[in-house]
């Protein structure tokens, strides 16, 4: 394993104010400094399995090519060149595969699947692999910057100038997804390198934090509050508006 500087981080998983059970499933795994987040979907049974199998796959996967001659998380290569990016890109395509195999399995199933933000922080910096409308911010200093693009209809509605983010806000489409991971045995995910800085914070959530929490408020917590406390006092914060989805945040600080 390559040298990483320490990682603090806090984790919070929680129904919400309105849903009787949580679909919602993360995965912190320190050694790797692989954090997830997943949000299920296909009714109570579905939702709940898809996501479970989702994290757990994508960590199989990951230990899998630790475990490899050519070991990704040994490289030393920068950033723009890691094999940590393609790495994580075949986790999450694994995930997928497994999650559609268990779906046509237990006809129960049928049809779930789930969405997927998951986060590798190495010495180089971070990859971001993204499939669905979970997020990941980049909170530096007074900084507030979103690094996933939403894979739904109201975003692709925003971009064609159809409709205004405001509008896409109050939608009754907001939770229409366009890319998951189970759906279909197959998945376009999406990767992205991050360099980051000493103090940098990235907060991984579900939609149950992005669709009542604002970039600028979740800035505010991650610099006013301790580390160990900011994913609860988002959770919190959420809820204080209603609650009315899941809510799941993982924030971690670069050492």
């Amino acid at each position: 394993m390559s040298s990483r500087a320490p990682l603090t981080f806090s984790a919070v998983s929680d129904v919400g104010m309105k849903r009787d059970h949580n679909e919602d499933s993360y995965l912190v795994n320190e050694g790797l400094g692989l954090f997830v987040v997943a949000d299920g979907m296909g009714g109570h049974a579905g939702g709940e399995t898809a996501s479970k199998l989702a994290v757990a796959a994508i960590e199989r996967e990951l230990k899998g090519a630790a475990e490899q001659p050519e070991n990704p998380f040994t490289s030393a290569a920068p950033l723009r060149e890691t094999p940590l990016a393609d790495a994580l890109r075949e986790a999450v395509e694994g995930a997928c595969a497994d999650v559609f195999h268990a779906a046509k399995a237990t006809p129960a199933l049928d049809g779930m699947g789930t969405t997927v933000v998951a986060l590798l922080i190495f010495d180089q910096g971070a990859i971001v692999g993204h499939v669905g409308d979970s997020r990941v911010y980049l909170v530096r200093a007074e900084r507030v910057l979103q690094l996933t693009e939403d894979h739904s209809l109201v975003n692709e509605q925003v971009q064609a100038g159809l409709l205004t983010p405001e509008q896409a806000r109050v939608s009754r489409y907001k939770n229409i997804i366009t890319r998951s991971v189970g759906f279909e045995e197959d998945v376009l995910v999406d990767v992205m390198g991050v360099a980051t800085e000493t103090g940098d914070t990235l907060v991984l959530c579900s939609d149950g934090l992005a669709n009542l929490v604002e970039p600028d408020e979740i800035g505010e917590t991650v610099r006013t509050a301790a580390i160990g406390e900011v994913a609860q006092r988002l959770v919190d914060l959420a809820n204080a508006r209603g609650g009315d989805d899941n809510v799941t945040v993982i924030a971690v600080r670069c050492g």
